[in-house]
C-alpha cells in the first residue's frame, strides 16, 4: 500500500487587527500606571522625610547659634561648620533620590500632588529658584540691620538692650561680602534663565509634531496612541534631565552662598531658609483647607435655600372667598 504523504503548509502570521493593538496598548499602559503610581508614592515618601529632616535641624541650629552667642569660641566656629556640611549633605542626598525617582515620575515633581496649591503656584523647575536664596539674604541683612539700629538709638537714649547685637549676624556683612554675593547673584540669574528657555522649549513641543497632528487625526479624543506615547516618554526623559540640572544648581548655589558668609551667618541663613519653607508649606496647606471649608459652606447655604424656595407656597385667598 503507498502511503500518501501529508504536505505541511507553512501558515503565515495573521495580520494584529485593530482592536487588538488598541487593548495591547491598553494593557502595557495599565502596567506603566501601576510602576507609576508606586514610584510617585516613593517620591511623596521621599518628600516627606526631607520634610520631617528640615524639622529636625532647626532646634540644632537654634541650639549652636544660642552657644555661639553666649560663648564665642572657635570651637563654637567649627560646629557650627560641621552642621552646615551636614545639612549641604542632607540636601544633595534628596536631591539623588529625586534623579533616581524623576526618571520615571519627573511631570509629578512639576506639579507635586504632596504640596499645597500655594506652592505650586510658586515652584521652578520642582523646587525653589536659586536665586530666591540671595533674596532672602537682603531680606535678613536689611531687617537684622534695622534690628541693629533700633537697640543702639535705645542705648544712646539710656535704654538697656534688650539681648545685644549677637543676633543680627547677617547684618554684620562686609563690603567684600556683598561684593562676592552680588557676583554670584548675577551669574545664577544668567543660568536661571537658560535653564528657563529651555522648558519652555519643551512646553512649546506639545503642540508640534507628532502630538498635534496625531490629536487632530483622532476620531476619538484621547484614544490610545503609540506614536504620542513615545514621543510624550521623551519629553518627560528630558523634563527629568532638567529637573536633575535645577537640582545641582539649587545644591551649587546654597553650597556657595556659604562659603561666602561666616558660620555663625550661614547657619543664621539656613535657618531662616528651612523655617521660610516649612512655613510655606504650613500656610498653604490651612489656606487650601479654609477655602476649601469655605465652598462647602456656600453650597450648605445654597442648598438650603433652593429648599425653602422650592417649598408649597401658601395660596392667596381672593376677595370672593374672604366674602
Amino acid at each position: 500500500m503507498k502511503t500518501k504523504t501529508h504536505k505541511t503548509q507553512t501558515r503565515k502570521p495573521k495580520e494584529i487587527k485593530p482592536i487588538i493593538k488598541i487593548l495591547l496598548i491598553i494593557s502595557e499602559k495599565k502596567k506603566k500606571m501601576g510602576s507609576s503610581s508606586k514610584n510617585i508614592e516613593q517620591a511623596q515618601d521621599s518628600y516627606l522625610e526631607w520634610m520631617s529632616l528640615q524639622s529636625q535641624r532647626i532646634p540644632e541650629l537654634k541650639q549652636l547659634l544660642a552657644q555661639r552667642r553666649s560663648h564665642g569660641d572657635e570651637d563654637n566656629d567649627n560646629k557650627l561648620r560641621k552642621l552646615t556640611g551636614k545639612i549641604i549633605g542632607d540636601f544633595k542626598n534628596y536631591a539623588a533620590k529625586r534623579a533616581d525617582l524623576a526618571h520615571r515620575c519627573s511631570s509629578n515633581y512639576y506639579a507635586p500632588t504632596w504640596n499645597s496649591p500655594l506652592e505650586n503656584a510658586l515652584i521652578w523647575m520642582g523646587g525653589c529658584r536659586p536665586s530666591s536664596f540671595f533674596r532672602l539674604v537682603y531680606a535678613l541683612c536689611g531687617s537684622q540691620t534695622e534690628i541693629r539700629v533700633t537697640q543702639f538709638l535705645r542705648n544712646i537714649d539710656g535704654y538697656e538692650s534688650s539681648g545685644g547685637g549677637g543676633g543680627a549676624s547677617l547684618s554684620d556683612l562686609s563690603a567684600e561680602q556683598l561684593a562676592k554675593i552680588n557676583v554670584l547673584h548675577v551669574k545664577i540669574i544668567d543660568e536661571e534663565e537658560k535653564m528657563t528657555k529651555k522648558v519652555s522649549s519643551l512646553q512649546e513641543d506639545a503642540a508640534d509634531i507628532p502630538i498635534a497632528t496625531v490629536a487632530y487625526e483622532m476620531e476619538n479624543v484621547g484614544e490610545p496612541n503609540v506614536v504620542v506615547d513615545q514621543a510624550l516618554d521623551k519629553q518627560e526623559e528630558a523634563m527629568a534631565r532638567l529637573l536633575v540640572e535645577a537640582d545641582n544648581l539649587r545644591v551649587d548655589t546654597l553650597a556657595k552662598i556659604l562659603g561666602i558668609l561666616s558660620p555663625v551667618q550661614g547657619a543664621d541663613f539656613l535657618l531662616a531658609g528651612k523655617k521660610l519653607h516649612l512655613s510655606m508649606h504650613e500656610w498653604g496647606t490651612m489656606r487650601d483647607r479654609r477655602r476649601r471649608d469655605c465652598m462647602v459652606d456656600t453650597e450648605v447655604i445654597f442648598d438650603a435655600c433652593t429648599t425653602v424656595n422650592s417649598g408649597p407656597r401658601p395660596t392667596e385667598t381672593t376677595n370672593n372667598e374672604r366674602n
